[in-house]
């Protein structure tokens, strides 16, 4: 069921000035039906992902009980003892915009502002088929851990595992 009165959110933080967009769907729930995260972007930010730096100067957009226990950077740079698999499984962004995965409008951020922002309950025709694709696409790295790694054996391919994190998979359970 679509909200019928939807809430305008305003964004102006250090990557996007001016941005707005509405809340549709209500939080967490009517999402497409083949997109089945297994973790909200709340859990993501307590398991600890990207290094702890991502959505740092934006956390007013989003309900103030997603960053309670996020594991964020102290400092500038990205932290990867903060992650849950001790690694760093992140590429720049110069990195995705060079290959045409960001959408500079929408999500400069990349992937997991798009989640944040579906999963709060915005919806963009198009462009949420494009990344729910990309989501998709992202399983074969779950393949590759059950072929090469003991079921739950963390050493094995943690690298692959902190990545599945990122894009909402719980690669605690492979």
């Amino acid at each position: 069921m679509s909200i019928s009165n939807p809430k305008k959110i305003f964004v102006n933080d250090k990557m996007q000035k001016g941005y707005s967009y509405f809340l549709t769907e209500p939080i967490g729930k009517n999402f497409a039906p083949d997109f089945k995260p297994e973790l909200s972007p709340k859990e993501m930010l307590e398991l600890g992902v990207f290094g702890g730096i991502y959505m740092r100067d934006c956390v007013k957009e989003f309900p103030s009980d997603w960053t309670k226990k996020a594991k964020f950077a102290k400092g500038k740079t990205r932290e990867e003892e903060l992650n849950y698999f001790k690694i760093n499984a992140s590429q720049p962004l110069s990195v995705w915009r060079k290959k045409g995965w960001i959408n500079e409008v929408h999500d400069p951020r990349g992937w997991f502002q798009w989640y944040c922002r579906y999963y709060f309950g915005r919806r963009v025709s198009g462009y949420d088929e494009i990344q729910i694709k990309r989501w998709k696409a992202f399983t074969r790295h779950i393949g590759q851990i059950k072929k090469n790694c003991v079921q739950t054996d963390f050493s094995c391919r943690p690298k692959q595992r902190q990545a599945l994190l990122h894009w909402a998979y719980d690669s605690r359970k492979i």
